[in-house]
Parts: structure tokens; sequence; C-alpha cells
């Protein structure tokens, strides 16, 4: 039988297929070809009834992400605090990137602008990311119709850092799931773990993945040359560079930087992308052991 794994426990994987849920472990075979399946995979399995079955064989990934470790994702609501914790220009632009990189579609989502004491710090996130990715901010109106038509024959991933409130939003778009939540952490001064593994659940016809929250996100994969593809903005400027993979550094004759210059591209992107650049310079090379 074909169907899609929607929740991963304790080696057991369970597996949607002919509006059923099936338990199923994963062959022998599969840690032999180091493969492990993951929530999202489409696959192939066999059951004689819902408690017991096997996964016979993962499809072909349109894509996938390692924190948190999701697959076959079409778009990514991320959230992150205006406050408690406070907002973070680089911590957005570490999540937009490595979505950008899996080709997932992001949504920024504002959380807690309730708690907001100045205002101005919405519209001035916004004046950055708007030409570049829808932004809803929690305190709109229909905030749960904005979501449900965005949902809809989709597999949307929820991440964001621990205490953003990811919980605390899908409560609000779903309330008969009745999700944890937690108070942030003073001790800590970060969110308190409340979700604790990856699962899909069904809101508006599609699929949504509640995820643990985190905070830290490394470029493992991401070369130099291909940072720069990851900020949309930056590669439309891009192709009017002098040199063909301007690193947008010193290289003269830079339309990216002419454009940060002349205020068309946020100064803040530019400054991360930079950060991000000199991270990915200083990454040491991975190298495979020796059988």
């Amino acid at each position: 039988m074909k169907g899609q794994i929607q929740k991963a426990v304790s080696g057991f994987y369970y597996v949607y297929a002919n509006q059923q849920i099936y338990q199923t472990r994963a062959r022998g075979n599969f840690r032999k070809r180091k493969i492990t399946p993951l929530v999202g995979d489409q696959v192939i399995f066999s059951s004689e009834n819902e408690r017991e079955g096997y996964l016979l064989e993962i499809l072909p990934r349109k894509n996938q992400l390692t924190r948190p470790a999701v697959a076959n994702i079409d778009q990514a609501v991320v959230i992150i605090s205006l406050v408690e914790p406070d907002f973070s220009y680089f911590l957005l632009d570490r999540f937009l990137v490595s979505l950008e990189y899996e080709d997932i579609q992001p949504i920024v989502y504002l959380s807690k602008a309730d708690l907001l004491e100045e205002h101005s710090l919405i519209a001035e996130i916004k004046t950055v990311y708007e030409p570049i990715y829808p932004v809803i901010v929690s305190d709109e109106i229909k905030l749960e119709e904005k979501f449900m038509a965005l949902f809809e024959n989709k597999l949307t991933v929820f991440m964001g850092q621990s205490g953003a409130g990811k919980s605390t939003l899908l409560n609000t778009i779903a309330p008969h799931l009745n999700l944890t939540t937690a108070e942030i952490s003073t001790a800590l001064g970060r969110g308190k773990h409340t979700t604790r593994q990856v699962e899909l659940l069904p809101i508006a016809d599609g699929l949504v993945a509640d995820t643990p929250g985190f905070s830290a996100i490394d470029f493992t994969e991401i070369t130099e040359v291909q940072l720069g593809k990851q900020f949309p903005e930056m590669l439309q400027a891009s192709t009017d560079c002098y040199f063909r993979e301007c690193l947008h550094l010193d290289e003269p004759k830079c339309e990216v930087k002419r454009q940060v210059k002349a205020g068309k591209i946020a100064k803040s992107r530019y400054e991360d992308y930079c950060y991000f650049l000199s991270e990915i310079k200083k990454r040491k090379p991975r190298y495979k052991k020796k059988r």
C-alpha cells in the first residue's frame, strides 16, 4: 500500500492510508542502507492490520528539513516573537535562508504583538520583509481565516524559536487540537519546549506540522556561491553585477552593494548575508571516513 508518515515515535511510524492510520516499523535494511524515514515521507508499506506493519520503501522526496525533521514540505510559517524573546532580524534571516535553500515558500508570522509597547517595530519589519514574503501579525483581524486559506492542499511546517508561540497560534487556528503551551523560562530567558515530536495535523484540507522549537540553524550544505541566491532581492539584483559569481563583498561594479547603499536592499539583510558568508568560509571541510 501507499501512504504518508504523519507521526514518528520511539521507532514506530504512523502511516496514513485509505483514511486510516497504520502503526509500522522500518525494515532492518533501512538501517543498513542508512535511510531514516521522516514525517511527511510518501511510503510503500505492508500491513495485515492497523497495529502491525512494515515500511518497504521511501518514495523520492522533493525536499526535507533536518531541524525539524520533515519531508515534502510546500510552505513554512516562521513564527518569530516581537517580545519575550525580543525580535531578531538575524534569527529570522537564518530561518528564511534555510527554507529558500530547500525551495520551501516562507510565511513570516510576528507573534506577541499585544505585548509590544512600541508598534513602530512592526512597520520597520514589514518594510524589510513584505516586498519579499507574506507577513502576518498576531493582532490582525480574521487571523484564522487567513491561515485556513493558506493551508488547503498543502503540507505546512510551523517552525521558529522556542517560546515564540507556535502551539498558541495553532490553538487559535484550530482550538480542538488543545496543544500544550508553556511560559518563557525566567531562569534561561528563552522558551520551554512544549512540542516533543513532529506530527502532521489535518487542518483545513491540508496538513500542518507542529514541531519542537529551536534557535540554532547551521548552514552545513550551502556554499559561498549559493548563499546569495537564498536572498531573493539579492538574487534579482545580482543579474546586473559585473562578475557572474559576485560574492557582493569587495568586487567592483556590484549591483547588490549599490542597491544596499541606495536603500533598495535592507542593510540588515545585507549584514546578515555577510555574517553568514563568513560563517560558511570558516566552516571546516567534511571528510568521509574510510571503511
